[in-house]
């Protein structure tokens, strides 16, 4: 297996696995897990700027007002993403969490299209009218707009658009965003340390061990990700992408025994088949761009 394709692999597996992490977190509020993460992962990427000697580079492109803006808007988009993910997986939504990186791809397509001015292939557009129809009728089963997932989704591929306009490399980028979260991050875990209510003043410390690493667990797939965006073509990463999701279907259902009906596994299905759809337009595209060379004689 090539280098590029065993990152990807890794980067996604532990996306796909996280859900059992935060699960074990699942006494700590919501937001105090979000502050500690946004704070462990600053930290670590701290240093492996340091380590590459990258600081004159962050802070020349952060210098910019309108460099700026984008940072502040897309840790906002990054921080609710992840305290939906947190929250949802420790009040038993993790299917719906599946549903959200499920339909994500589509809706970033749909958003290249609105926003961008791209052109979608008939395929897509058939991909991404099938999702909707998907989505619709797991509302109708639920009773209700599957607002978790749609969340998840939306907010990721919004944070996705912001990066492919911005200037800043990735680990540059991730580090300049979780930086403007500190500040708040690190006055809110003082607060409730002083107040009593955090986790080190009220004696759970394995706890917080746990909250220590979570920075890494955030940073280290991601670095996995830049080696393997460096190595292998990104509509091959692509297919990768589904990993994770598949990954927090089985684990709401087959670990957790998150209720799936009848009618919410139909909706299920039908999102599916639009990714199939999706899919294999973009086999198709891709191997157009790049026909296989014709044999030696």
């Amino acid at each position: 297996m090539q280098k590029g394709t065993a990152f990807a692999l890794a980067a996604y597996t532990i996306w796909g696995l996280l859900p059992l992490y935060w699960k074990l977190l699942k006494s700590v509020p919501p937001f105090e897990i979000l502050c500690h993460r946004t704070l462990g992962a600053a930290l670590f990427i701290a240093v492996l700027i340091s380590v590459q000697k990258r600081w004159s580079a962050v802070r020349a492109a952060a210098g910019a007002r309108r460099t700026r803006f984008f940072l502040f808007v897309s840790a906002v988009l990054l921080s609710l993403n992840w305290l939906t993910f947190i929250w949802a997986v420790n009040t038993g939504f993790v299917l719906e969490v599946s549903l959200g990186y499920f339909i994500n791809p589509l809706v970033t397509v749909s958003l290249g299209v609105l926003l961008l001015k791209e052109r979608m292939r008939p395929l897509q557009w058939t991909a991404a009218g099938i999702a909707l129809s998907g989505v619709l009728y797991l509302a109708a089963g639920y009773g209700r707009v599957p607002w978790i997932g749609l969340i998840l989704a939306f907010s990721f591929a919004l944070y996705g658009l912001l990066k492919k306009t911005g200037t800043l490399r990735s680990l540059d980028g991730l580090f300049s965003e979780t930086a403007v979260m500190s500040l708040p991050a690190l006055a809110y875990l003082v607060f409730v340390e002083t107040t009593g209510s955090g986790t080190l003043s009220s004696g759970a410390y394995p706890l917080f061990v746990l909250l220590l690493t979570t920075g890494t667990v955030t940073a280290y797939p991601l670095l996995l990700f830049a080696k393997a965006a460096r190595r292998i073509p990104l509509s091959q990463i692509g297919f990768f992408q589904y990993i994770a999701p598949i990954l927090h279907f089985l684990i709401g259902y087959l670990v957790y025994h998150e209720p799936l009906s009848r009618q919410r596994l139909s909706g299920f299905i039908i999102i599916w088949f639009a990714l199939a759809v999706y899919t294999a337009d973009s086999l198709h595209a891709a191997r157009r761009r790049n026909p296989a060379p014709a044999p030696v004689p």
